[in-house]
């Protein structure tokens, strides 16, 4: 049994990983300050004993001088941009501080630690489809640089770490993800659409709807966090994400007809730095990981909409 840390545990994709981990046997410490996640997505864990919740905020330094680290998933950090530029300088204190503060905690331990990166380095990409080769076009002074950013300067300091320290580290660059415990409120296209679709309201199209997105499913994506963590030898970054590319129009009109909703489209300026296209080359996650996602667009939906339904007020 390996003692594993999940930071930002209690959020989407964290509560997900740290269910993942249980079920392989292993001992998880959640760690999460509970501002984007929530306790509600970790309630069933809280009766296990290899489970474990500290509400903690990674830009303080933390002490686990009692525990045995053998693995860290730093996925702490908010991850919409309704959430992210709510206080941009506290998501870049997560993606700096608080990354240097888990670094640290991996360098003291010898754990083997992996960072949570976006595809978001990618920018509004002049490559199609993104390669981990291909270094971005990201706007380093725009509203959305907090986390763009941030994530690169967090990607530097796990190589620096890497390079200076020997501190065994992964690098995943995720894609899209969606699936049940989405935050209603976080302004996220996959849920937006399924909420609005819900309540019969208008859908909001920010853009012309030809814009792209691939869009992969939670328990493919943490698959691919475990199979990443659990290769020697291979630091990254790699892509993990589903190459099914769709227009926020097809995103939409799969959406309320899976809801038999009444809601119509209205459009909406597209926000500043937004991507026009995005879509992951898996390539060497296929090659390195035999990981490719398995569960298409259409079956992922049906499941995300049948957990909205139960949560979201009408």
């Amino acid at each position: 049994m390996k003692t594993i840390v999940v930071t930002g545990g209690a959020g989407f994709i964290g509560s997900h990983l740290c269910e993942y981990l249980l079920n392989k046997g292993e001992r998880v410490i959640c760690i999460d300050n509970l501002f984007t996640g929530s306790k509600e997505n970790i309630k069933n864990l809280r009766d296990n004993p290899n489970f474990k919740f500290i509400n903690h905020d990674i830009i303080d330094p933390i002490n686990l001088d009692t525990e045995i680290i053998d693995q860290i998933f730093n996925l702490a950090c908010p991850a919409s941009p309704i959430h992210y530029q709510y206080n941009p300088v506290r998501t870049i204190k997560a993606n700096t501080l608080g990354v240097i503060n888990m670094l640290g905690l991996a360098k003291k331990h010898k754990a083997r630690i992996l960072q949570a990166s976006t595809s978001e380095v990618y920018g509004d990409p002049l490559e199609h489809p993104q390669t981990e080769e291909y270094r971005g076009n990201v706007n380093t002074i725009g509203p959305r640089a907090c986390y763009d950013e941030g994530k690169r300067v967090a990607e530097t300091l796990f190589f620096d770490y890497h390079r200076q320290n020997k501190v065994d580290i992964r690098i995943v660059r995720i894609f899209n993800t969606y699936g049940p415990r989405m935050a209603e409120n976080d302004g996220r296209v996959v849920s937006n659409f399924i909420c609005q679709a819900l309540r019969n309201e208008d859908i909001t199209m920010y853009g012309s709807g030809d814009q792209t997105r691939s869009f992969c499913y939670v328990s493919d994506l943490v698959e691919g966090l475990y199979k990443l963590m659990n290769k020697e030898g291979v630091t990254g970054p790699i892509n993990i994400g589903n190459p099914g590319e769709f227009t926020m129009k097809e995103l939409a009109e799969k959406v309320v007809s899976q809801t038999k909703s009444k809601s119509k489209i209205i459009y909406k300026d597209l926000p500043q730095d937004d991507p026009k296209k995005r879509k992951p080359n898996i390539t060497i996650a296929k090659k390195e990981l035999k990981w490719e996602p398995t569960i298409n667009l259409d079956t992922g939906l049906k499941s995300t909409i049948e957990y909205f339904a139960t949560v979201i007020k009408k």
